[in-house]
């Protein structure tokens, strides 16, 4: 046959316990929803062909396959008629029926690629019809019991609502994964019953069958018992995200990372982080973020789709697609937008909110700005209160700044304007035009004061009592003799 391993993920179930307008596997955990973790163990596991069977929310969960897996084959199943029944309609979307068949679900988001291929290297080994993954959980209720002869092999496996009290005390239960010869899958699947309990097409009962044929079934049991529970409701799906997170968290200590509280850290499965990297406390590291070595990340600092190198600090900041330089100073209190560039040895201050902007080397942002639709050229300074007014409520447009520039204090660039290198600029000016390299700007015209106006605008006032007060001492104290 011409594909070896056969993967088929069941996500057709409704998941109506989520309470959800979203379809329950498509419900994130550690940044992917959980469609994408099954999918993302599976292809680890070096399965040849993925099938995914949809039902409920079809339309948005094929929609999400097309951005996850679009290599992935659709297969619909139309009416939900059990796990045997979902397991047919994805062997009719193939041409041909593979040699091995791996049987998972969507909603087992903690499953490694690891447990999987020792799944199918134990199926291909022991030469099985059937090989199923059990566990054996503390309490299981509601599970499909495995059933041993007393030999040890396996001979059935039977739901809960169909066990006897007897077989209710075996601990070994089902997880609903397996791996099967694909022959013996195909005509088996088809051969099932609705005779049981709930009136489905049990995918289990194949089991029965490959005993009464002789053939041989084994169960390979898993220890790491969580690793196969599904998500049904949003109690099991903030556990499940916390375990998941743990995990993350231990992988990253193991090579390197220093996580200062785990407990208040949130790392995604695709985040990576560079060795002697330091995680403070409330730090989220979302998406496809990427940390380089030796970098000090929070504490409470929000990263998504950001790029940090090595050595860079970054502290109190919500950043979203971004790129922050080697040796870079970002927060505390700082606000990132898509499209912010911050490049080596450039800081980024305290309360400076950043939009599509380029800092080029050196360059520094002190404090209190925003900078929007804008390039600083490599050692320039931007004053306190400095904005760029890059919206005239039609357009965006750029303001240029060149090198080695001094912007002064309450300045506004007014786009689209380019700034020479080397300028200077006054506090309070309002850049509206071009400036020359090596040129000063300053504001238009001179202070003017209006002496009194309080008095005769703000009679009564405190500011007017006050003002009053110190023009009377003053009054008195040129009185006094000399």
């Amino acid at each position: 046959m011409s594909t070896q391993v056969t993967a088929i993920v069941l996500a057709a179930g409704a998941g109506t316990r989520m309470k959800s307008r979203r379809a329950k596997v498509l419900h994130e955990i550690a940044g992917r929803p959980m469609l994408a973790h099954a999918l993302a163990a599976v292809r680890g596991a070096g399965v040849d062909r993925v099938v995914t069977v949809v039902g409920h929310d079809r339309e948005q969960v094929t929609a999400a396959l097309a951005g996850i897996d679009p290599d992935a084959t659709v297969a619909v199943q139309e009416e939900q008629r059990g796990t045997g029944d979902a397991v047919r309609v994805a062997l009719d979307a193939v041409d041909e029926v593979s040699e091995i068949c791996l049987v998972t679900y969507a909603d087992v988001p903690l499953l490694t690629p690891e447990t999987l291929r020792t799944l199918i290297d134990e199926h291909r080994r022991e030469r099985r019809a059937v090989t199923i993954l059990s566990s054996e959980p503390e309490d299981p209720t509601g599970y499909g019991r495995i059933l041993r002869d007393p030999s040890g092999a396996v001979v059935a496996i039977r739901e809960h609502k169909d066990a006897t009290e007897a077989e209710r005390a075996t601990r070994e239960v089902n997880s609903g994964i397996l791996v099967a010869d694909g022959a013996f899958l195909d005509r088996a699947v088809r051969a099932l019953s609705t005779d049981n309990a709930q009136a489905e097409l049990y995918l289990t009962d194949i089991v029965a069958r490959a005993v009464d044929e002789g053939l041989p079934v084994g169960a390979h049991v898993l220890e790491d018992v969580i690793q196969t529970e599904g998500v049904n409701d949003r109690r099991q799906l903030v556990r499940l995200a916390r375990e998941l997170n743990t995990r993350i968290i231990d992988r990253w200590l193991a090579e390197g990372v220093t996580v200062v509280d785990p407990a208040t850290t949130w790392i995604d499965s695709a985040v990576t982080i560079g060795r002697d990297t330091t995680v403070l406390p409330g730090t989220q590291l979302l998406g496809a973020t990427t940390i380089g070595e030796g970098a000090t990340i929070g504490p409470d600092a929000t990263l998504r789709d950001v790029e940090v190198g090595d050595e860079a600090s970054v502290v109190r900041t919500h950043a979203s697609d971004a790129v922050i330089g080697p040796g870079a100073t970002v927060g505390p209190f700082t606000y990132l937008r898509p499209g912010t560039v911050i490049d080596a040895g450039a800081k980024a201050g305290a309360y400076v909110e950043l939009k599509n902007t380029h800092l080029a080397a050196g360059a520094k942002v002190p404090h209190l700005s925003y900078l929007g639709d804008a390039e600083v050229g490599e050692g320039s300074n931007i004053g306190a209160g400095t904005i760029t007014a890059n919206y005239d409520g039609v357009t965006k447009s750029r303001t240029s700044i060149g090198r080695h520039v001094r912007i002064g204090c309450d300045n506004v660039l007014v786009a689209p304007v380019s700034v020479g290198d080397g300028v200077y600029t006054g506090a309070g000016t309002v850049v509206r035009h071009d400036v020359a390299a090596g040129a000063l700007a300053v504001p238009e015209s001179g202070q003017r004061t209006i002496e009194g106006w309080v008095a005769s605008r703000r009679p009564g006032t405190p500011s007017a009592e006050a003002a009053d007060q110190t023009t009377q001492e003053n009054i008195g104290a040129d009185q006094e003799p000399q």
